[in-house]
């Protein structure tokens, strides 16, 4: 499947006319990163697709009546899973790229333009970040979408994700500052009547909350109450700003009040004590690491707590945050928790800490951005690896584009060496949403005059 290739043109209508729930689609001569411990790394291997599933992998498997994807020069991995970002500010992005900590993100972001925002400009800006980490290879994206004023609102950001294709996670939450309805989290069990009334669907529904009551007051603060409404509705729990000692005292609170869980999931996590890791390590609760974030906005010690994390026995997701000041993809992410890990572990033996950590690795940092990412966000049994019975959500990656061949070790190809240009083709649940390297069913000139509209009309409104 080569990228410059016009049949994939072809082999894409042939695909489309074919009815989704019943194509079959055979992969093969591809590299295939399983991220399945069992399955490994299968050389010159195929992958068979029916309808929304991966129903086998391995070499030399029978094609029968699928169309057949020639998959030769290529790499096929699980697509990147993001545990946490605030998608409705997608079109501000990089409007602050040098930040200079978490007050002046919150004075400008949450107490500035998030209070002139209206359900139209929530949709653009999610729907944007979607079809933006679709491209990129990130085939579920967990929205913390933390500027709910209305019902409209809630409704325009769920409506972004479903026409953008992803398998998204909605969690939602008010917001910190300014007028709204107050219909959170109340609204919660109509969302989830209205848009998640199945359990086999694209989209799935999340509490949204922040560990304290600092920034956003006690409405918004993970605790009994909120556990309580999250444990009514069935649904798992997402909470934001988990940084420093009152954070840490707030995780104990919630380990003797019984609602830490896998069902919970602790953004960010840095600078915590050893006691709140040692309550989140043996409640088996899930942690979403934000890696740019924490070292380029300087969240409280600044560092990924990625060997708090398994020292505690929990193998984090990872996730973007917020695009006003951070990049968009899954590739950072994965490189600059890789960097800063091995640096901090090798520079530890010049400090007073003779505790070295063992140096992370290559299929590590893939494993945070796609199984475990999963697992954080409740579908570790749905997507993250290219197991038989999975969904069919993967990428195939050009290893021989002029700044991946020749390939030698495709886990590290695909962790150092490639970017979204080398993604030609993205799977979401069977169906294609890139290919031959363009995002599908995109009208881009309407798309960016409408991003465009909305950002002029956030820029320019005052604060409300």
């Amino acid at each position: 499947m080569n990228v410059n290739d016009t049949t994939s043109a072809a082999v894409l209508d042939q695909l489309r006319r074919r009815p989704a729930d019943t194509r079959r689609i055979l992969f093969s001569g591809a590299t295939i990163v399983t991220m399945n411990r069992d399955l490994g790394v299968i050389d010159c291997g195929d992958l068979l697709v029916e309808g929304d599933t991966i129903t086998a992998v391995g070499p030399d498997l029978s094609a029968g009546d699928a169309v057949v994807v020639d998959a030769t020069g290529t790499i096929i991995t699980p697509g990147f899973v993001d545990t946490h970002r605030h998608a409705w500010e997608a079109q501000l992005r990089r409007i602050m790229p040098d930040v200079d900590d978490l007050g002046g993100y919150v004075m400008a972001t949450l107490a500035g333009y998030a209070t002139v925002y209206r359900p139209e400009d929530m949709y653009i800006g999610t729907k944007l970040a979607a079809l933006t980490a679709i491209d990129s290879g990130i085939t579920t994206m967990l929205d913390f979408s933390h500027n709910s004023r209305t019902r409209e609102h809630s409704d325009a950001a769920i409506q972004a994700l479903l026409d953008a294709g992803i398998r998204g996670v909605h969690a939602s939450m008010g917001p910190h500052f300014g007028d709204w309805d107050r219909q959170w989290p109340g609204d919660l069990t109509r969302l989830k009547d209205q848009y998640f009334s199945s359990d086999d669907q694209l989209l799935t529904l999340r509490l949204a909350a922040l560990a304290t009551d600092e920034i956003g007051g006690p409405t918004l603060a993970y605790g009994r109450q909120l556990a309580r409404v999250a444990q009514d509705l069935g649904i798992r729990v997402s909470v934001d700003a988990v940084f420093g000692r009152s954070s840490s005292e707030a995780v104990r609170r919630w380990a003797k009040d019984g609602i830490l869980g896998p069902d919970v999931t602790l953004i960010h996590a840095t600078g915590l004590t050893a006691e709140a890791w040692k309550a989140m390590g043996e409640s088996g609760t899930t942690v979403a690491l934000a890696p740019t974030s924490d070292a380029q906005i300087g969240l409280e010690t600044a560092i990924p707590a990625v060997d708090e994390a398994l020292s505690v026995g929990i193998r984090p997701g990872l996730s973007i945050d917020v695009e006003v000041a951070l990049a968009s993809d899954m590739f950072t992410q994965m490189r600059a928790l890789h960097a800063i890990q091995r640096m901090r572990a090798v520079n530890a033996v010049y400090g007073t800490d003779r505790r070295q950590p063992s140096r992370i690795t290559t299929y590590d940092v893939l494993d945070f951005a796609t199984l475990q990412g999963a697992c954080t966000n409740g579908l570790g049994g749905v997507t993250g690896s290219l197991t038989p019975g999975k969904k069919a959500d993967l990428l195939v990656i050009q290893s021989e584009d002029i700044n991946n061949m020749p390939l030698n070790d495709p886990i590290g190809t695909i962790v150092l060496g490639s970017d979204a240009r080398n993604i030609s083709a993205v799977l979401v649940n069977g169906e294609p949403r890139k290919w031959n390297g363009q995002v599908l069913d995109v009208d881009l000139p309407a798309l960016r005059s409408e991003v465009h509209a909305s950002r002029e009309y956030v820029l320019n409104t005052p604060a409300a």
